[in-house]
């Protein structure tokens, strides 16, 4: 895993080359929305388009975690079927489901059920490289998506800001990566505030709410345990009031904020007051900032923080990052029934 993460910056830059440059797009008379259908690791590129296409596309972009599509979906949609291993059974049932609705559909994954439904549809296929975890794949899985956005008219001069966003992650590596020492390191320091307490992530919706969720997975997927998100400002809404009890389930809470300088102004402010709610109750509270240049540099300097600190507080518990056997046993009691 730690290989993986090294390597995120050469992924970036590959993804952005030729990867979907080659597919041939279908002939689009009307876009009026984009559904990304996924799970998992493959859905969290869905989300990255999401969040970064919002302000920038006029219409709906929407993630689809199920089985079924949404009733809307039709010869209108543009949906982008993301499953990295190629045989997600969910993912393998929205894009029959799409299909029969007349979708344009353009499928982004290693192969699989997936690529062979695509190559017997004459479906566009993405082929990206195999051989990593699907969670350590976001380069191959959202990049493509944004170049093909670009290609249809919806992302102008996109170019630059990718490949800029590919060289700060290759910044980041050199003070994130395990060869830097834990005093220069944010993500060893972090690591070792979330050992031995429950992981609390908070992002801000439009901004880092997808990163919040990124960090829960990760922490997830490859420490082991359990983690939370949740986004401001609803978070104000509900769940700051359950900062009250029980006292000694509170203190084991270590709360991460994830800071972006495009914030709402207000919600900044909610930020300030809600710390003071929370700082003598749980154990504690830290807040990380984004860095670059462009909305992208930024998106991927908190996502590329998270994974490191995953990664290093699945090395504080003695655990392997890598395998993923509840999953594995899940899929293969599925097949059972």
């Amino acid at each position: 895993m730690l290989a993986a993460l090294d390597g995120l910056p050469l992924q970036c830059s590959e993804a952005c080359g030729n990867l979907s440059e080659q597919v041939k797009l279908p002939e689009i008379e009307a876009i009026s929305n984009i559904l990304v259908t996924g799970l998992g690791g493959s859905a969290i590129g869905g989300d990255l388009l999401r969040v970064y296409a919002a302000d920038k596309i006029s219409i709906p972009v929407i993630v689809n975690r199920d089985y079924t599509v949404p009733e809307f979906v039709g010869p209108d949609t543009l949906v982008f079927a993301i499953s990295y291993s190629g045989n997600t059974e969910e993912t393998l049932s929205a894009y029959e489901q799409a299909q029969a609705r007349g979708a344009s559909v353009i499928v982004i994954s290693t192969g699989g059920k997936l690529g062979e439904m695509a190559l017997r549809d004459g479906v566009p296929l993405v082929k990206v490289p195999s051989g990593y975890a699907p969670r350590a794949a976001t380069g191959f899985l959202f990049i493509p998506a944004l170049k093909i956005l670009q290609r249809l008219g919806f992302l102008p001069g996109l170019d630059g800001e990718i490949m800029a966003m590919a060289g700060f992650v290759r910044e980041l590596h050199t003070k994130l990566g395990a060869q830097s020492p834990m005093a220069e390191n944010p993500a060893k320091q972090i690591a070792c505030k979330l050992h031995q307490k429950i992981p609390v992530i908070w992002g801000s919706t439009g901004t880092t709410e997808v990163v919040a969720q990124r960090w829960k997975g990760q922490i997830n997927e490859n420490a082991k345990v359990p983690a939370y998100w949740n986004v401001f400002p609803e978070l104000n809404h509900n769940e700051i009031v359950g900062f009250q009890l029980p006292a000694e389930i509170l203190k084991r809470i270590h709360v991460i904020i994830l800071r972006d300088g495009q914030d709402h102004p207000q919600v900044q402010k909610r930020m300030e007051i809600t710390k003071g709610v929370i700082k003598d109750v749980v154990d504690g509270y830290t807040e990380v900032w984004s860095s670059g240049d462009n909305a992208l540099s930024r998106l991927f300097s908190l996502i590329y923080t998270g994974d490191y600190t995953s990664v290093y507080l699945a090395a504080l518990y003695g655990i392997d990052p890598g395998p993923v056997k509840v999953i594995d046993y899940l899929k293969q009691e599925l097949q059972k029934l």
